[in-house]
């Protein structure tokens, strides 16, 4: 009897065993997120992981944007991929040219039975992540934008009014003598100088960038920079970094250390850097639109968005498929996509997180905190819809040489962009004819 007893207990064991087994199907998430970014995304994958029994996502910080893709190409060509891989947006079109690499999460959640609505997504940011069908070939996650950032301190130290930012370049040059008239060493810097100052500023402006409405309609697009308004633009900044009210930052988010420390009055950067701002700058700073050129017929136009979207490598089991479908379904919720806007500052991705988050007097309570969706919430042209091109993290780091050779004054403006325009579109020519 005793015997038939321990029999059944360890069939029970066993049985329990082999569903907490089923019950736990691991899915690996990599990602960029480090700091108080990753703090949320951790966040964000516990609450799931204890809302539900079916799955555990896995999420492992992978390095920065480039690095991750980078090892999560490698990894798939190793047998060895991650079934989720954030990847930011300027390697949209490598991965989607990534032949039998990525499963298009629209086609994966509609044969899930769970399907992901892209009518849900602000258009901006879910047109960017479709494939030419208009399905989602990606999942929208951390968009960002540029916004401007200021100092209010040192706003009222050069008798600037700390509520009426500047928002035009030329009341920014005003701006930015009173700043240095009043011993601020900078002025005014950027964060990732190619988005904000060439991909952005065309927008804005509604000028295209590239051919082939931006590279969204052919592997043939090629760059267009030597045109009059990229030439004026750059023209302005030059005289700026000559007279000292421009301070060229650095390539990527390196400025950000020059705006959070205190050392630049204004600045433009992703929204998304809002959390760490609010965590570690030792001053009030406040947020407002991109500036723009007010003689420019119908400018702003809108910005263009940054950040990363999730991507899912091909061939996953079904049961893993269908656990990365419940989570995408998890973190585009209102409830949560509200809150990781406003917790970060990254673009509520799904327009009923915006309309959750005004209802709920956030951005009354945290005033600038909703321009970065009033940027992108525009019906875009063909012009301004963003870039979508191969080789884009190469093409931008082509454009950050260049600039750093026209604002040292070692190349004419002229050259800087004609330099620009050649070397990339010789990088273009080589994606077209190893993705015919």
């Amino acid at each position: 009897m005793q015997i038939k007893k321990s029999a059944m207990i360890l069939g029970s064991i066993f049985a329990l065993a082999s569903f907490s087994t089923h019950a736990a199907t691991e899915i690996t998430f990599w990602h960029s997120m480090e700091g108080p970014l990753g703090e949320r995304v951790n966040e964000i994958v516990n609450d799931f992981n204890q809302k539900q029994t079916d799955y555990k996502i896995k999420p492992t910080y992978k390095g920065a944007y480039g690095e991750s893709m980078n090892a999560g190409i490698a990894a798939y060509r190793a047998g060895q991929a991650p079934d989720i891989i954030q990847v930011f947006e300027v390697g949209t079109a490598t991965m989607m040219f990534s032949k039998g690499a990525i499963k298009p999460i629209q086609e994966m959640s509609e044969e899930a039975g769970n399907p992901i609505d892209p009518k849900n997504f602000v258009p901006g940011i879910a047109g960017y992540y479709s494939e030419p069908n208009g399905k989602l070939a990606s999942m929208p996650f951390n968009s960002s934008t540029p916004v401007f950032y200021y100092n209010k301190d040192m706003f009222e130290k050069a008798g600037l009014d700390p509520n009426s930012p500047p928002k035009t370049y030329t009341q920014i040059h005003e701006a930015a003598k009173k700043l240095k008239e009043a011993g601020i060493e900078c002025g005014y810097t950027t964060a990732w100088p190619s988005w904000v100052l060439v991909e952005n500023f065309s927008a804005l402006h509604n000028l295209p960038y590239a051919t082939k409405n931006n590279g969204f309609d052919g592997l043939d697009a090629r760059i267009e920079l030597n045109k009059e308004g990229f030439v004026k633009h750059f023209k302005f900044l030059n005289e700026m970094a000559k007279d000292g009210t421009f301070t060229y930052g650095g390539r990527g988010d390196a400025a950000n250390a020059l705006f959070s420390s205190g050392k630049c009055a204004m600045f433009t950067g992703s929204s998304g850097s809002r959390a760490n701002f609010s965590k570690n700058a030792p001053f009030k700073f406040g947020i407002s639109t991109l500036p723009y050129y007010d003689d420019v017929p119908g400018a702003p136009q809108n910005s263009v968005i940054g950040g990363a979207s999730l991507w899912v490598f091909n061939n996953k089991s079904p049961e893993v498929n269908k656990g990365i479908t419940e989570f995408f379904q998890y973190i585009s919720s209102p409830e949560v996509a509200a809150k990781w806007h406003q917790d970060t500052g990254y673009v509520p991705v799904v327009k009923a997180a915006y309309d959750l988050t005004k209802e709920s007097g956030f951005y009354d309570k945290n005033p600038g905190t909703d321009v970065p969706f009033i940027q992108l919430n525009v019906e875009t042209t063909d012009e301004s819809r963003g870039v979508r091109l191969g080789f884009l993290p190469q093409i931008r780091d082509i454009q950050d040489a260049e600039m750093e050779n026209i604002f040292a004054q070692k190349v004419s403006v002229e050259e800087g962009l004609e330099n620009m325009q050649k070397r990339a579109n010789e990088l273009l020519q080589r994606f077209e004819n190893s993705n015919k």
